[in-house]
């Protein structure tokens, strides 16, 4: 697992072109890999899937001709080894680097834990893929994740200028941690780094590069060999944006590519692109951010700092000391007088408060450089200049946002944090269509955008449209599976619609109809919510039958992380869980331990988050409709998730239970029921469920 590389250092002569490649082979050889009777079934002794079939041929031939394609694939068509094995041909016979970005944390250790050791096996099992077999491949994650052990070892050397004396002891921790780590990760150290003191010896900073880090010890390093060798390069969508919005290839001086000069790109999970990109494209500047900013500086309290051990004068460190000042006054203010009261307050004037905290960054910006200048050319010099770079950095977010300069872009304020008292200045790009055409779809190479949920109420022109890709060819394979045969779909009809006259009535129907369907379903259940408060009322309301049957009841927010929550969801076999938002996608449980689906509310998203809010208002004044356009769309695909967590297998059977009656009585229903992997479902009533819903035996 490794981070990217510095923008001022190229990819080694391995990947450069020193000499055309020979053409692509990859057409040619998906045709016999995925054929009826070819070599994935020889390997792997899989089934033909002629879906799968038709997807590696199409990935095949639009990364032959460095074009984009768009390709929903349902579940259970195999698309990773359809986008990896010929991927994989056409990066070795290219020389060039394949990058697989997912969503989820669960689809990375996929495709590193058993998709590509299953391209290996394929490759070595047949004579005339051989060499293919060799391929390198490793997971990309940033730079601050790793220890650099010259940071760490300035660090202990300094450590009582730069820490007090009770975080010595943490330290040394560290420092006896990075002697047994192989990898030299954040996430491998248990009980995690004091954030303080990581943040002075990882490896993000100009102090880690190769003339001044031992390239055999520095874990960053190592890591960053490892990813120049590298065929594949595995990401997730989060650090991709990260990245792009740094600058990506263009950056490294590339005249083609998305992350690294010449490369190509699979993104998987792809219909969560449009959402992570606008997070990523925007502007971001917290009250903790720019606290440990301006202490890892100086922090006067512990008259500890970068500037104290680099021997500023006293008046630099005051001016560390004011902009500390100004910072708690400016963000205060926001909360007190914006944020009092809700915690997402969109901005729509400029000059929401008073700069307070410019002149004292500039002043600081530019005693920095003076200090910086007291040094010849060093790792000390590039040090300071880097502090004083992410200096003016806030500085122009600052007057970004205090100016509402884009006028592009929605301006928000937030209150996060476990007290909620971190003040977070926020904007984002109202249409990301644009950026995402530019910065992928024009940099002349392959980019696949591949999801079991791109198109929406059957109709792929919506996303299209989304990502800026309306001329960008598209195709569509139905899921193998047989769901007629496996799946049973049950919609309540007796259910008050959604209303506040009827919201006590419909949420004592909503937990009758839970404890009914979960207690009946020898299986597991999962059931969906749009709302936490609904989420908690029903547990309470259920909680006591479940334990009298002896169910375990498992609540996302309540005492495990969602990975924790999926693994003991698998391990009970009989448990009913409930979740929200994260829950409509991603979680993975095949077998009886999921056997229902539960939909309590069509999983519409009031547009009141100011992004939302602020699209709905540009797609108006385009002469759009918003609910048309933007909401429905979007409840669309999250339904689609939703039901897609049932039948994860050939073997897998199950029921889905929608428990929200709009999908019988309002216009917009059918594209729900049309969403469905097959046609046919039953009504159910409180007076005809106890004849009507059938689990499977």
């Amino acid at each position: 697992m490794i981070g990217l590389p510095d923008a001022s250092e190229p990819l080694p002569p391995h990947f450069a072109e020193d000499e055309p490649p020979p053409p692509s082979r990859a057409p040619e050889l998906a045709a016999r890999i995925f054929a009826e009777g070819g070599v994935l079934q020889a390997a792997l002794a899989l089934e033909h899937r002629p879906q799968q079939e038709q997807m590696a041929l199409a990935a095949a031939v639009a990364m032959a001709a460095d074009e984009p394609l768009l390709f929903e694939a349902g579940t259970g068509v195999g698309k990773s080894l359809a986008y990896l094995l010929p991927g994989i041909v056409h990066a070795i016979d290219q020389r060039r680097q394949l990058l697989v970005s997912t969503h989820t944390i669960a689809l990375q250790e996929q495709l590193e834990t058993k998709d590509l050791p299953l391209c290996r096996r394929v490759f070595a099992a047949d004579p005339g893929l051989a060499n293919y077999a060799a391929f390198k491949s490793t997971v990309l994650v940033g730079k601050s994740n790793y220890l650099c052990t010259t940071r760490l070892a300035a660090a202990l050397r300094d450590k009582h200028e730069l820490f007090a004396t009770p975080e010595h002891d943490e330290l040394q921790r560290i420092a006896a941690w990075a002697e047994t780590s192989a990898d030299g990760l954040r996430h491998e150290l248990s009980p995690p780094p004091s954030p303080e003191i990581w943040e002075m010896v990882n490896a993000d900073s100009s102090a880690c590069a190769r003339k001044y880090c031992d390239c055999e010890r520095c874990f960053y390093q190592r890591a960053r060999a490892r990813l120049a060798k590298a065929n594949v390069i595995v990401v997730n969508h989060a650090l991709l944006f990260a990245h792009l919005n740094a600058g990506g290839a263009v950056a490294k001086g590339g005249s083609r590519g998305i992350l690294f000069p010449d490369d190509f790109l699979v993104l998987d999970e792809a219909h969560t692109i449009a959402d992570v990109a606008t997070d990523h494209f925007g502007l971001r500047l917290s009250s903790y951010g720019v606290d440990r900013m301006l202490k890892y500086l100086y922090n006067p309290k512990k008259n500890r700092g970068l500037l104290k051990k680099h021997g500023a004068p006293a008046e630099t460190l005051q001016l560390v000391a004011d902009a500390l000042e100004a910072a708690h006054q400016f963000f205060t203010f926001l909360a007190e007088r914006l944020l009092d009261k809700q915690p997402v307050v969109r901005v729509r004037s400029p000059g929401v408060a008073e700069p307070w905290l410019d002149g004292p960054l500039l002043a600081l910006i530019k005693a920095v450089r003076t200090l910086a200048d007291r040094f010849d050319e060093g790792r000390e010099r590039e040090e300071l200049l880097e502090q004083s770079q992410k200096l003016k950095s806030a500085q122009a977010t600052l007057r970004n946002f205090l100016g509402l300069a884009d006028d592009k872009a929605v301006y928000w304020l937030e209150r996060s944090g476990r007290r909620q008292t971190i003040v977070t200045l926020r904007n984002a790009p109202i249409d990301i269509a644009p950026l995402l055409r530019e910065e992928l779809l024009r940099r002349d190479t392959s980019v696949l955008f591949t999801s079991a949920t791109l198109a929406m109420g059957g109709r792929i022109e919506p996303f299209q449209r989304r990502i800026g890709a309306e001329d960008v060819r598209a195709a569509v394979v139905r899921s193998p599976f047989d769901y007629e045969r496996h799946m049973r779909v049950y919609v309540a009809s007796d259910i008050p619609l959604p209303s506040p006259r009827e919201a006590r009535l419909a949420l004592d129907a909503l937990a009758d109809y839970i404890e009914y369907c979960t207690l009946r379903v020898p299986g597991g259940s999962l059931v969906l919510f749009t709302s936490y408060n609904d989420m908690r009322r029903v547990a309470a309301a259920i909680g006591p039958a479940l334990a009298a049957a002896r169910r375990p009841l498992l609540m996302q927010g309540a005492d495990y992380s969602r990975t924790e929550l999926a693994r003991r969801m698998r391990a009970e076999g009989n448990a009913v869980l409930l979740g929200t938002d994260s829950f409509w996608t991603g979680i993975d449980v095949p077998g009886p331990a999921l056997s229902q689906v539960i939909i309590t509310r069509l999983p519409f998203e009031v547009p009141t988050h100011p992004v939302l809010e602020a699209r709905a208002e540009w797609i108006r004044d385009q002469g759009g409709n918003p609910f048309n356009d933007l909401t429905l769309p979007d409840a669309l695909v999250k339904f689609r998730q939703g039901v897609g967590r049932l039948i994860r297998t050939k073997t897998d059977r199950g029921l889905i239970t929608v428990l929200d009656t709009r999908i019988l009585a309002k216009p917009y229903g059918r594209l729900f029921l049309e969403s469905l992997p097959h046609a046919r479902f039953t009504r159910l009533t409180r007076e005809n469920r106890d004849a009507e819903f059938r689990p499977f035996a």
